[in-house]
């Protein structure tokens, strides 16, 4: 342990791999990542909330903006409170599919088969709301509060989102990103305060007997990574 600056350091923890293990875990999570698929045929099956637990405690591993660790994840299984927000979700979305979305957005998002019904908002055992915290709030010795500026909130977020679809996929658990436009009624169904902004809905749970994926397809590695040896 040293100290620089007032702050201390410790010493890293790091686990050093022969070339061969590091190969295995590689192929290991590529394959396991390979059969990740956004579902929205969920079954009812209830889910250990341990295993949401875990989940969250991964993603909350994430590297942020200065440490600030900028998110907040509100999980809801009340029955009551997810079909509010299905209620909310659908007005907006439908609102998107005939009045919004241009054609072309429309026309892209065909071939996945979707409209404004959401009823795996309902079905699924858990939503987890992910907020972005735009600023923290420090309150003084005499009640006064002040803003604490937050550091590249944005991508701080999205790598914790990562963190978390790729933990409760491996845990065997199916997910959805959802992201309805505007949110602004979750901030309000789930009481956040005003630093707090929605960011992504996810359903989790175990996928209906029989589920259905489109049949698309990931671009190859050539067509989205650059070697520049």
């Amino acid at each position: 342990m040293s100290k620089r600056n007032d702050h201390l350091f410790v010493p890293l923890e790091f686990e050093f791999l022969s070339p061969e293990q590091q190969l295995f875990r590689a192929k290991d999570f590529e394959s396991r990542m390979r059969t990740r698929r956004t579902v929205r045929q969920f079954s009812p099956r209830p889910v250990p909330r341990e295993l949401v637990e875990i989940a969250l405690t991964i993603a909350s591993r994430a590297p942020s903006g200065a440490n600030q660790q900028p998110w907040r994840f509100v999980v809801v299984s009340n029955a009551e409170i997810k079909r509010e927000i299905r209620i909310a979700a659908e007005a907006e979305e439908r609102d998107n599919y005939e009045r919004r979305f241009p054609g072309e957005w429309l026309d892209a998002l065909a071939a996945l088969g979707t409209d404004w019904h959401k009823e795996f908002l309902e079905v699924a055992p858990y939503l987890i709301a992910i907020f972005r915290v735009d600023y923290g709030i420090s309150t003084g010795v005499e009640g006064n509060e002040r803003k604490i500026k937050h550091y590249y909130v944005q991508e701080s977020v999205g790598i914790a989102c990562g963190f978390l679809i790729a933990a409760l996929h491996c845990m065997g658990l199916a997910t959805l990103t959802h992201t309805p436009s505007p949110m602004g009624f979750l901030s309000r169904l789930l009481q956040r305060p005003a630093n707090e902004k929605a960011f992504l809905l996810i359903p989790v749970g175990f996928p209906a007997e029989g589920a259905e994926v489109p049949n698309i397809v990931k671009k190859n590695l050539s067509e989205v990574a650059v070697f520049m040896d």
